[in-house]
């Protein structure tokens, strides 16, 4: 069978942010894909860049006090080192700041001016009064026109998908300085993408995409496609249209080019050629990996940028959902917006790898990172069923045997059954269906060790006559635990190779079919250690700590909004009664009046700030609906408000002329 030839990619991570653990959902599940097709023989080229260009880096760069090319370069090392350290194994990685990519891209520009499909017209554009800059549609923020949602950019609505203009946003203002935006006329460039519906309808309706994301394109077409904004004024940081002094392509235009760019790169550097796999008649296989959020830039600017200049479309956008950790989004306040770093200083990457694996399938469901679930899946799966077949056999062979396998040759269903799951397993991983992969192997993976237990060969050694019989059965175990590996190897290529001195073979998928006898191995060392739940808890702490928010990342767990604040019911409190609390260092007991018929028992952390009799009879103020809650020395109905900068502390209270039980407003 000849070995087909594959380029894959993975969305451009953005040189303005560290890789977290939601960046790794997608490249981990590329990489898993791109490991198992070189496994089964395939040529297949990985590619990646870095998406370097736009007003967030320029003025990013600007408050560091350094170039846009020096900030875009330290982040790239930055991302490239996270990738390594979770095995995501590049052909190339890039940039879309590069002469591959500025080539191509005017390129591409210039064959779809030549061919009627880029348009000119006068626009009006949001422009800062304060910056005196007209405002990137990722600068401004407001309401989606079309859902209502709120806090969206200017480009693309991350709740329902839509796109628009910037000014079609309801209750817009700057991200940069929050003035409200004036309009101004700018001259812009675009893309005509109506000319493509015909085209786009039949592509995005032929398979190569998912159900869910064809269903949606279909309610798009419904709604007409409009021309798309492909220009943006300066300042900017990025490339500059072609006969346009002051304009500069829009970073969505040359990200996805950014994909042609890396691949022209690998090629110049291995002889590859990169028309056969770019050409309209081409054999060869292209598949991108995407998170569902840019669909519609991949399923319809994308292909049909490709179709104007003259290029092949892909076979395939695999589009994936978001991570969630614990139930709930990833929550700096929290501790489960975990950045790559910060998981690594305690947890070994492949753990994170096959959870992953264990969780991934082809639909664009959210994935959801739960830690106890992720701490016992781990332990149970890798630690427990697999490294344990290999750990309780292993040692009877080094030591009884000269670590040498018997020449058992295998007799018997269990090792020709391990090994005809070999073609489903394949689908699986080829489908994208990694869960359903995942459970295949732990089910062999229980069978094995259902094996050793009936033989149990700790027993047999001790009594005479046994120690063929111990000699073939750890023989068998030691297989069958090869097998399993072979199968794991995508997604844990570091344990494998681990696997692979332990048993001074290769894991290869074709070999599987011959059984290792007469085989000498390694004595074995531990292959991974249990979760423990400290070392969870170290990555949560040190999230909560080390990442602040900056100005391009909302923390919408830290925001509330005003139906959130008109919920609170505060109230004017008198101190009618102060008492120290016998037993608690800190804690008073306070006697509040707010005007109800009955008097309420508060517990304050005030003690060693005041003296008991110096509050009774001053007027404070509490939140009157705090559910009650149980404590130690009672029940405490509310709580008091207090300011503090941790070395002295104020109760709050309010004007003179305020009455007990007066609701704040």
């Amino acid at each position: 069978m000849t070995p087909r030839k594959i380029l894959v990619t993975a969305a451009l991570p953005y040189a303005n942010g560290e890789i977290h653990l939601g960046h790794l959902l997608e490249y981990i599940q590329t990489d898993i894909w791109v490991r198992f097709q070189k496994m089964m023989g395939n040529k297949c080229h990985f590619v990646c860049a870095d998406d370097a260009h736009g007003t967030p880096i320029m003025l990013k760069a600007d408050e560091l006090g350094i170039s846009a090319e020096k900030l875009i370069a330290d982040v790239s090392k930055r991302h490239q080192e996270d990738f390594k350290e979770f095995y995501i194994d590049f052909s190339q990685y890039h940039s879309t700041h590069s002469p591959e990519n500025k080539a191509i891209l005017t390129s591409i520009y210039n064959k779809l001016n030549a061919a009627g499909f880029i348009k000119k017209r006068i626009i009006s554009q949001a422009f800062d009064p304060e910056k005196k800059m007209f405002l990137p549609d990722r600068f401004i923020q407001g309401d989606c026109p079309k859902c209502a949602a709120k806090e969206q950019y200017g480009d693309n609505c991350e709740v329902c998908g839509a796109t628009y203009s910037p000014t079609e946003l309801k209750n817009a203002k700057s991200a940069i300085s929050g003035a409200t935006p004036i309009t101004k006329n700018s001259e812009h460039y675009f893309f005509d993408l109506p000319q493509f519906e015909t085209q786009l309808k039949k592509w995005t309706q032929s398979g190569h995409l998912q159900d869910e994301i064809s269903n949606k394109l279909a309610e798009w077409f419904e709604q007409g496609l409009q021309q798309w904004d492909i220009s943006r004024d300066m300042p900017y940081f990025g490339f500059q249209i072609p006969g346009a002094a002051d304009k500069y392509f829009y970073v969505w235009l040359d990200a996805p080019i950014g994909y042609m760019a890396s691949f022209k790169k690998l090629c110049e550097r291995e002889n590859i050629d990169f028309d056969e796999y770019f050409s309209k008649d081409t054999k060869t296989e292209l598949y991108h990996f995407i998170g569902k959020d840019i669909v519609y830039f991949h399923a319809l600017f994308w292909p049909a940028m490709l179709m104007g200049a003259d290029y092949r479309t892909p076979n395939a956008i695999f589009a994936h959902g978001f991570l969630t950790v614990n139930g709930q989004k990833m929550s700096k306040s929290r501790g489960t917006f975990i950045q790559a770093k910060t998981y690594l200083e305690s947890l070994n990457p492949e753990y994170l790898r096959y959870y992953y694996a264990y969780k991934l399938s082809d639909k664009i469901n959210d994935i959801d990172l739960n830690f106890e679930d992720f701490k016992q899946r781990v332990n149970s799966d890798l630690v427990g069923k697999v490294v344990n077949i290999a750990s309780r056999s292993a040692g009877f062979i080094v030591k009884k045997f000269d670590k040498t396998l018997s020449a058992y040759a295998i007799e018997g269903d269990l090792y020709n059954q391990f090994v005809a799951k070999s073609e489903v397993i394949a689908k699986h991983y080829e489908a994208r269906q990694y869960s359903r992969a995942m459970r295949e192997i732990m089910q062999l993976a229980d069978q094995a060790n259902q094996y050793i237990d009936e033989q149990k060969p700790w027993q047999l050694i001790k009594q005479d006559g046994n120690e063929a019989k111990v000699h073939d059965v750890a023989s068998l175990a030691i297989n069958l635990f090869r097998v399993l590996m072979t199968y794991l190897k995508p997604v844990l290529p570091e344990m494998a190779k681990q696997v692979e001195q332990f048993l001074q073979v290769d894991l290869n998928w074709q070999d599987l079919k011959h059984p290792l006898t007469k085989h000498k191995i390694n004595k074995f060392k531990p292959l991974m250690l249990r979760i423990e739940d400290e070392q969870i808890e170290q990555v949560i702490s040190a999230s909560k700590s080390s990442i602040q928010p900056n100005e391009n990342t909302k923390e919408d767990d830290n925001m509330i909004q005003i139906d959130d604040f008109t919920k609170i019911d505060l109230r004017v409190a008198k101190i009618v009664k102060a008492q120290a609390v016998d037993g608690a260092d800190k804690l008073l007991q306070l006697t509040l009046d707010i005007g109800e018929p009955e008097n309420r028992n508060v517990f304050a952390g005030i003690k060693s700030h005041y003296k008991p009799e110096d509050l009774e009879g001053q007027l404070t103020v509490m939140v009157a609906n705090l559910a009650p809650r149980k404590m130690q020395f009672g029940i405490s109905e509310g709580m008091v408000l207090a300011a503090g900068d941790g070395k002295s502390l104020h109760i709050l209270a309010p004007d003179s002329g305020a009455k007990a039980g007066m609701k704040i407003s």
